[in-house]
């Protein structure tokens, strides 16, 4: 008897869109270009305003318009989760309202970062997420950046309610989601949120990832989670192991710096991000430049 992996609502390569800038603007048409291109090359779903795209130096109206064109450009071709969280519960409800309302199939909220809160006060951050909109809700679990790490008895307790449908895992604790299968179920969605060790972590029970890596090369990556699907071991490792050297200098300075020069490099918008986050080294732009290369992404 096979081993049986749970039918998530959310599965594959999923991409934590960047938001593209010109002349310190949204790019709206550089913005339908990305979405394409992900949606071309077999991308599963698309993530946009999360941390990857900016979401902290996005005002409130930008925030929302990027979303409604995420939602318009997509047109139902595949599932758009959108970025709504906050450190303040009343801002993330708004987010998930306006979410819902545009059309997006979920939304992706993560642990309130900067306040701590305790696991009661995640526990009713996300409950009061949950009941203000009729819209699946993704918990998105990244201690780094966030200072909390919701444990798996908080997730399950929360996995109760009917919308509450998974989570985006950036703990790298690879036994986590194991546990996290054993304590909820196998349908409960798990996607990773760090590129490096999705194989690991679909081994142990998870349904995909959430890339950065994935803005600039939604190929190789939606082809290694198909190979995954149909258990083609020899396609997954052969991705994943042309991958490992882009995954590690993507984030040689912090994201979204060097991801936004990869894009640059494939001409998908001028690199630019917003302060506090400035241009990367020339030396980062030629690990960039090189792992790029490494992946058969540029000549």
């Amino acid at each position: 008897m096979g081993y049986a992996f749970g039918e998530p609502m959310f599965k594959g390569s999923l991409v934590a869109l960047i938001t593209p800038f010109k002349d310190g603007e949204v790019d709206e048409t550089a913005f339908r270009k990305l979405v394409d291109f992900q949606i071309t090359n077999g991308t599963h779903g698309l993530v946009p305003v999360g941390t990857t795209g900016e979401s902290p130096t996005l005002s409130h109206e930008e925030h929302k318009r990027v979303v409604e064109i995420c939602i318009d450009e997509t047109r139902g071709r595949v599932p758009v989760i959108a970025g709504a969280g906050s450190n303040s519960t009343a801002e993330a409800m708004d987010f998930t309202r306006h979410a819902k309302e545009a059309g997006a199939d979920a939304v992706l909220h993560v642990t309130p970062y900067y306040n701590k809160p305790t696991q009661e006060g995640l526990y009713q951050h996300f409950k009061a997420v949950h009941d203000c909109a009729e819209i699946p809700v993704i918990i998105y679990n990244i201690p780094g950046r966030s200072i909390v790490d919701m444990t798996v008895e908080t997730m399950a307790r929360l996995a109760e309610l009917p919308r509450i449908v998974g989570v985006k895992d950036a703990t790298a604790d690879l036994v986590r989601p194991i546990k996290t299968r054993m304590a909820i179920g196998a349908d409960f969605t798990q996607l990773s949120g760090e590129d490096a060790s999705i194989v690991p972590y679909l081994a142990h029970g998870g349904h995909g990832c959430i890339s950065v890596t994935a803005n600039v090369a939604p190929k190789p990556l939606s082809e290694m989670h198909e190979a995954w699907q149909r258990r083609d071991l020899d396609t997954v490792f052969t991705i994943n192991e042309r991958l490992q050297p882009l995954h590690a200098a993507l984030f040689c300075e912090t994201s979204p710096g060097p991801v936004k020069y990869a894009a640059k490099l494939l001409g998908l918008c001028d690199g630019t991000a917003r302060l506090p986050i400035v241009e990367i080294a020339e030396s980062s732009k030629r690990r960039v430049e090189d792992a790029m290369r490494h992946a058969g992404l540029l000549n």
